[in-house]
């Protein structure tokens, strides 16, 4: 169950301020239809961070050692250093596509699936079912962090985001993804043991 919980932490706090929470506000004032948008979310989430895990857990099964270790420890810390600068949603990514004919649902689910390739959070993922090795559960973790993130945006708007204190939500998960990190490399030197 740790591969869940910090899963979920971790995600739901870095995706704060996250471009694809700033999507999900643009989508909810288009559309102003919040179920479809959320449940978008979810298929989009699910099917990329579900990519995500069985990348990382595959590569973790094929590199083994103190190597690893001391690599995954350092994409920890990176991740963490990479959460502290804040995204924007560019312009050309707000107004591509033909979201109106598609609707709420395939617009939000191919913008969000899109969006998530190569985001921090599916590097995130990639590395938290590395540590872990455990697919399912990183997946339901990192979506549900996700999902905590992005249904208030598309419920509440733009009130949220307004009075969200986001630097120091930034700064509290650029920290765990630096202890992760520093775990990990204590793991590796032996200092300590991790499940």
């Amino acid at each position: 169950m740790e591969a869940l919980f910090v899963s979920t932490g971790v995600v739901a706090l870095a995706e704060i301020g996250d471009k694809t929470q700033l999507l999900a506000l643009l989508l909810a004032a288009r559309f102003r239809r919040p179920v479809p948008i959320i449940l978008g979310i979810l298929v989009a989430t699910l099917a990329n961070h579900a990519c995500a895990a069985l990348l990382g857990a595959t590569v973790a099964g094929l590199l083994q050692g103190e190597m690893f270790r001391w690599i995954l420890g350092g994409s920890f810390v990176a991740m963490g250093l990479w959460t502290l600068v804040p995204d924007k949603l560019d312009d050309d990514e707000a107004k591509s596509g033909p979201a109106e004919r598609w609707g709420p649902f395939l617009a939000t689910t191919g913008a969000f699936f899109l969006v998530e390739i190569g985001d921090k959070m599916q590097i995130a993922t990639i590395a938290l079912a590395a540590q872990f090795h455990d697919v399912l559960l990183v997946t339901a973790g990192t979506t549900l962090g996700m999902m905590a993130a992005n249904v208030p945006a598309v419920l509440i708007g733009g009130f949220a985001a307004q009075r969200l204190p986001l630097a120091t939500i930034r700064a509290v998960a650029a920290g765990l993804f630096v202890l992760l990190g520093l775990l990990v490399m204590l793991d590796a030197a032996g200092a300590v043991t991790l499940g």
